[in-house]
């Protein structure tokens, strides 16, 4: 093969998608679906693929090529335990064939070309190390130096596979900064798809808050759910489900309701009707947040990571400080001081920044000259999108 770039039209290009793991449709699963519809030759590659058969449409129902991984016992239930093999497993797949490979951790070549849609570098790895040892209970013992080594190790391999990627793509400004802190390298920030027409806008809001989240330890559904245990005059509904559901439940007041797992359509009813949105996480994006401001719903949100990115403060939704239940409780009431002042339709209008229609065009452009070795040139300020002057020029993105 010879030098890729500007000799083959990106129709003609052999493309190879690999991802961690096919185990659902979340938010990694969403760009991967917005990424193929760009590229529907594509091959796929997974660690893992448990994808039940009527669950395969985003991947438009494709083969899946899998590691060794896939067959390991009990892999189904407890993929994540693997994680020590995941790097050599990783690195068995044999791209060689591919002139694009969008994808992290495998092996290419000098004339292939190598994007890196990076979601985030591995937290556990990297800065939140302590935190996940201490969740973990791991902090003392022989697991725990076990477990120390391992992450080091991880560290390591994930350092030297940054070296491999030709460009980067972070999903927020957040993450970018990250990249450059772990890496040492440079990324361009295009935004996730978030479908905006599955959302539409309900001016009549009823007298409840919502937060919906799988239940796991760094979303901090308990702080949330402790918060209104010291409001009992506010209504709370819980929506989702995981490891820590029971451990919440018992410990949830009156005033608040766990509705555990729902279909899209209650999800969707219930966030079109709440007073507002209340998302306690440090998040790299945050779908959920513009799935909420689709609604026409304001956001209450813990002020770090793709939140400030996605919120206009005092105008979509406001922000509290710290993750403890009195900064969560003085935002809460400066909210219900201000709910006059949201602007339903400028919340709305926010949201359709975000839309799969903008992630296309992106995305598209940004391979195009990411081939052509011009996306060295391209300023990540370009990437930033300007609320204002999307509400005052009214360029709302309808054609999704």
């Amino acid at each position: 093969m010879q030098n890729l770039k500007g000799q083959k039209d990106l129709r003609d290009l052999k493309v190879a998608f690999v991802h961690d793991w096919l185990v659902t449709y979340g938010g990694a699963e969403r760009v991967l679906e917005a990424m193929l519809n760009q590229f529907p030759d594509a091959e796929i590659f997974s660690l893992y693929d448990f994808l039940d058969e009527d669950n395969r449409s985003f991947i438009k129902n494709k083969p899946v090529k899998t590691s060794f991984l896939q067959k390991f016992p009990f892999a189904r239930k407890h993929y994540r335990n693997y994680l020590p093999l995941m790097p050599l497993a990783i690195e068995q797949f044999d791209l060689s064939a591919y002139d694009l490979v969008i994808s992290r951790g495998v092996i290419t070549g000098p004339d292939q070309h190598h994007i890196c849609m990076c979601y985030s570098p591995m937290r556990y790895a990297w800065d939140l190390t302590h935190q996940y040892l201490k969740e973990a209970n791991l902090q003392t013992g022989l697991k725990s130096w076990a477990a120390k080594y391992m992450l080091h190790k991880l560290r390591m391999w994930d350092y030297r596979t940054a070296n491999g990627v030709d460009n980067f793509i972070a999903i927020s400004e957040f993450i970018a900064r990250r990249i450059k802190k772990v890496y040492g390298r440079e990324s361009i920030v295009i935004y996730p798809p978030v479908d905006i027409s599955a959302f539409t806008l309900t001016t009549e809001k009823e007298d409840y808050y919502l937060t919906a989240s799988r239940m796991v330890p760094y979303k901090k559904i308990d702080l949330i759910v402790k918060s209104f245990k010291n409001m009992p005059d506010k209504k709370l509904i819980v929506i989702g489900d995981g490891p820590e559901f029971k451990k919440i439940s018992k410990k949830a007041p009156p005033n608040v309701t766990l509705m555990g797992y729902q279909p899209f359509k209650v999800l969707r009813e219930k966030m079109q009707r709440a007073k507002a949105f209340i998302f306690a996480a440090e998040e790299d994006f945050g779908i959920v947040l513009l799935e909420a401001q689709a609604c026409g719903t304001p956001v209450i949100a813990y002020g770090k990571g793709g939140a400030l990115e996605t919120i206009v403060d005092n105008e979509t939704g406001i922000f509290f400080k710290e993750q403890t239940t009195e900064s969560l409780c003085d935002a809460i009431i400066k909210f219900e001081t201000m709910t006059s002042e949201f602007d339903v339709k400028k919340i709305r209008a926010n949201a359709e920044r975000f839309s799969t229609v903008r992630f296309a065009k992106e995305f598209k452009e940004f391979v195009i000259q990411s081939l052509s070795g011009s996306s060295k040139n391209l300023a990540k300020s370009s990437r930033r999108l300007n609320l204002k002057k999307v509400l005052e020029e009214s360029v709302v993105d309808k054609t999704e």
